[in-house]
């Protein structure tokens, strides 16, 4: 099977089907990237989670913490100016409303998904 490519030089993988991912790129310029990526390591409230697998429980190998309606969805934060920012940027694309997101942040090269 193929390994697909999220942001290849030439736009979204050739085999990702359009309905998962549209590429837009420059949405965010990089120094307003680089702005949101810096804040958001500084001053979001980062967790260490656990999850459960096969009846024992194992520390997630990133940082997570989780952002949304707050009277709407138990255990969220509620949105920060930046996080609305990009909410309302994303929106109009994906022509959907967001209740939440969740961040996370790979530290390092051991941080990972699973």
């Amino acid at each position: 099977m193929e390994q697909l490519a999220f942001f290849p030089e030439a736009g979204h993988s050739k085999n990702l089907p359009q309905q998962f991912l549209e590429y837009q790129p420059g949405l965010i310029d990089v120094k307003t990237g680089d702005q949101f990526l810096q804040h958001f390591i500084k001053t979001t409230p980062w967790k260490l989670t656990t999850q459960k697998l096969w009846e024992k429980e194992y520390l997630t190998p990133r940082l997570t913490c989780w952002y949304g309606e707050t009277k709407q969805i138990a255990g969220t934060l509620p949105w920060t100016p930046e996080l609305q920012i990009i909410r309302e940027m994303v929106e109009p694309l994906a022509k959907t409303k967001f209740n939440s997101v969740l961040l996370n942040y790979y530290r390092d090269g051991n941080d990972s998904v699973a």
